[in-house]
C-alpha cells in the first residue's frame, strides 16, 4: 500500500487555523482600522447554528458581515459564535470552520476559498480553471476579490 500526502487537507486545516487567529485577536482587541469581513458559510452543515428564519432564508448558503457591529464573538477551536445584527433584529450564530466557503477581508484584498470536490464538477460562471495538464482537482485556492466586487 502506497501512501501519499493529501496537501489539500493540509492547505484547509493551515487556513482555518488563520481564519481563527484572525478571528481570536479581534474577539480580543477588536477590528483594527478598516478591516471587515464577508463570510460565506454552508447553513446546512450539522453543526451550523441560526435561527429558523434565517435558515429558511437561507437554506444552503449564507453571506454575514463583521464590520461595523458584533457582539459576543466567540472563538473556539471547531467554529466561532457570534451575534450579528439582521435588520435591527440582534441573532446569535455559530459557524464551524468546516462550513465556512469564503472569508474575506476586502480593507487589505484578501480572501480564501475552501472547495469541495463537488465543486470542481461544476465550475461556477465566472470561476476561473487553471490551465493545467488533465485540470488536477484542487481543494484551496486564495480568491480574486473581483468575485466580490460589484
Amino acid at each position: 500500500m502506497s501512501r501519499s500526502i493529501d496537501y489539500g487537507s493540509l492547505m484547509h486545516r493551515a487556513m482555518r487555523g488563520l481564519i481563527q487567529e484572525v478571528l481570536t485577536d479581534v474577539a480580543e482587541r477588536g477590528l483594527p482600522g478598516a478591516h471587515h469581513f464577508f463570510i460565506t458559510f454552508d447553513t446546512t452543515h450539522p453543526d451550523a447554528e441560526l435561527a429558523d428564519w434565517l435558515r429558511d432564508r437561507y437554506p444552503t448558503e449564507m453571506t454575514v458581515v463583521m464590520q461595523h457591529w458584533f457582539d459576543n464573538l466567540d472563538v473556539t477551536d471547531d467554529g466561532f459564535g457570534v451575534t450579528l445584527n439582521f435588520g435591527e433584529t440582534p441573532e446569535p450564530l455559530y459557524i464551524p470552520y468546516d462550513a465556512i466557503k469564503t472569508f474575506v477581508d476586502p480593507s487589505v484584498e484578501f480572501g480564501l476559498r475552501f472547495e469541495t470536490h463537488e465543486d470542481d464538477d461544476d465550475p461556477e460562471p465566472g470561476d476561473e480553471v487553471d490551465d493545467l495538464p488533465d485540470n488536477p482537482p484542487h481543494d484551496a485556492e486564495v480568491v480574486r476579490l473581483d468575485t466580490f466586487r460589484k
